[in-house]
């Protein structure tokens, strides 16, 4: 199954499990809330832990994302009534609307094509008033973070709400260039084993500066790590601020 955490309705509970919030969400919200009151797209949402965040500290959200059982979940949740949810892509965004944007959890990566990653980021800048700032994450393919998805490195257990106990793993199953296929396994305590694939576009500095430039965003600056580390010496990470021009 392909993005089996998204679109699974037992695997959603699982990823909802095991990704609380964290650090990349404090930092998701605090770049939010330098502009006060603000208007903010959640492209991507899933679940909807951060734009349920970012509309508890006072601005006015709309999560966006095409997988409905992701949603739903979301729709299920405490303070989902403060939120806009729409199921669908980037393609569906008014046009200046938003005074942020962000994609969290790495969702630029999902964007292996890079015709539909320029598509994404086009409309991202259409929905942007002018001055409108963009923020995401995407891992700084020097830091080979694939090599860590295997079957050993990988393996962990995931509670449930109630108690039950999922045992997870990854495997790689494809490195080509820029991009990584790879499966997610989970084994439920009933005895189901499902599994989820994926393929992620790990695009360089420049490949996103270049991308960014020809969408119409201009690059703020862009860290490495969490704690606002410079590239390559962080968290393996590229945190990308960006503002429509």
């Amino acid at each position: 199954m392909r993005h089996g955490e998204f679109h699974h309705p037992r695997l959603v509970r699982v990823y909802d499990a095991e990704c609380p919030w964290s650090r990349d969400d404090d930092w998701f919200l605090a770049r939010v809330c330098e502009t006060p009151a603000a208007r903010v797209l959640d492209l991507g949402c899933g679940t909807g832990r951060l734009a349920l965040g970012m509309a508890a500290a006072g601005h006015t959200v709309t999560g966006v994302d095409p997988a409905g059982p992701s949603l739903a979940a979301a729709r299920s949740k405490r303070g989902a009534d403060r939120v806009t949810w729409i199921e669908g892509t980037s393609a569906l965004l008014p046009d200046r609307s938003y005074d942020v944007a962000v994609m969290t959890s790495h969702v630029a990566q999902f964007f292996v094509d890079d015709a539909e990653w320029a598509r994404t980021l086009a409309d991202l800048a259409r929905a942007l008033v002018p001055g409108g700032r963009l923020a995401f994450d995407s891992r700084d393919p020097a830091d080979r973070r694939w090599e860590r998805w295997n079957p050993v490195d990988s393996r962990r257990r995931i509670t449930l709400p109630g108690g039950e106990m999922v045992r997870a793993w990854t495997e790689v199953t494809a490195v080509d260039g820029g991009t990584v296929a790879f499966t997610h396994h989970y084994l439920f305590g009933d005895g189901e084993e499902l599994l989820s694939s994926a393929t992620l576009r790990f695009r360089t500095e420049d490949e996103l500066r270049g991308s960014l430039r020809a969408a119409g965003l201009a690059v703020e600056r862009i860290h490495g790590g969490w704690g606002g580390e410079p590239v390559g010496r962080g968290d393996g990470e590229f945190l990308v601020l960006a503002r429509r021009e």
